[in-house]
């Protein structure tokens, strides 16, 4: 079974899921949204086929799609994933999926009256080969002391929010900045290594706009603490480790996870990694895939379910400790 794709959001991370799902030959774009024609059209001309282009959502919808990726502005998430559950429509909604556990509340409950759809928030790097080495290699680790997970990337918006200017990801109207965005990275990966932390704080460094443009949270465990370092308005070529007593786990960037190496603390160093794949999100459009046409066990779909539950879990507290608000808090 082709699965038939339509999308949301027109941006450069739409067009890597759509190549990337393509190449895994289970789905088939057949039709876009997009506020405009115009631009809708636009868009379309990067694919081979023949899309269908819809500026009413409802239309769109209800145009046969069997799953829809949303990535548009955070803040559209909530409603445009309640929309499509309510039509019947299977969702993949990019990270962060939703503001906070209210909103996740409704959506599970969305779910519950549709049990026919399912869910899945989009986090490529922990589908990914290499995230599963990693994975692996803590387990045989006898002793954990703690982590540390690096992300800062200079935003091409930034530039215009130092020219006065109020761009969507660095805007809390738009449920965006920092941890909302490239700190969901080291979250995940924190979470889905370590499980829930018992604490968390979050130290903004917040623009004039009250969005944060970078930060470093801190997630403590009952034996050890998970640094994350991440930002938009600078760019960081620090490693990621994972820290056993003697030995480490090197990563060269916990989010693009191109080469992992073990380091046993007795002067051997090897690369456990294998190369990285072009397209970072073709194993995750084939989870999702699986997921969508039951060839996923009721466990995994699960566990995948529950991890973006923590992680929005963890995104809200880390927000509050640093005193950061997003429009739809107040709704709640």
């Amino acid at each position: 079974m082709t699965l038939k794709l339509g999308i949301i959001g027109t941006n450069w991370i739409t067009k890597m899921f759509i190549e990337a799902a393509i190449a895994t030959d289970q789905y088939e774009l057949v039709a876009i949204y997009s506020r405009t024609e115009e631009k809708g059209q636009e868009f379309a001309t990067n694919f081979a086929g023949d899309q269908a282009v819809w500026t009413d959502l409802d239309a769109f919808l209800q145009s046969g799609i069997d799953v829809v990726y949303i990535a548009s502005p955070n803040s559209l998430h909530f409603e445009q994933a309640a929309s499509a559950i309510k039509s019947g429509v299977n969702v993949i909604v990019e990270k962060s999926a939703f503001d906070n556990p209210e909103q996740y509340e409704k959506i599970h409950s969305l779910l519950q009256e549709n049990p026919s759809v399912k869910l899945f928030e989009a986090a490529r790097h922990i589908y990914q080969d290499n995230f599963k080495v990693i994975e692996e290699k803590i387990k045989q680790m006898d002793h954990i002391s703690g982590a540390t997970f690096v992300y800062e990337k200079y935003s091409s918006r930034f530039d215009d929010y130092l020219a006065g200017k109020n761009p969507n990801v660095l805007s809390r109207e738009f449920s965006a900045g920092a941890l909302a965005d490239l700190g969901v990275y080291p979250l995940y990966a924190a979470i889905k290594l370590f499980g829930l932390p018992e604490n968390q704080y979050y130290f903004a460094t917040l623009l004039d706009n009250g969005a944060d443009g970078r930060g470093t949270a801190i997630l403590r465990y009952p034996n050890f603490d998970v640094t994350l370092i991440f930002g938009k308005s600078t760019n960081s070529y620090e490693l990621s480790e994972v820290h056993g007593r003697r030995d480490t786990i090197v990563i060269d960037n916990i989010a693009e996870l191109g080469e992992v190496k073990y380091d046993d603390g007795q002067g051997n160093l090897t690369v456990i990694s294998q190369p990285a794949p072009k397209n970072p999100m073709v194993q995750e459009a084939m989870f999702f895939a699986n997921g969508l046409q039951d060839n996923l066990t009721t466990n995994e779909y699960e566990e995948a379910a529950i991890l973006s539950q923590k992680v929005n879990l963890v995104l809200t507290k880390l927000r509050q400790s640093a005193g950061i608000k997003f429009p739809s808090d107040q709704e709640y």
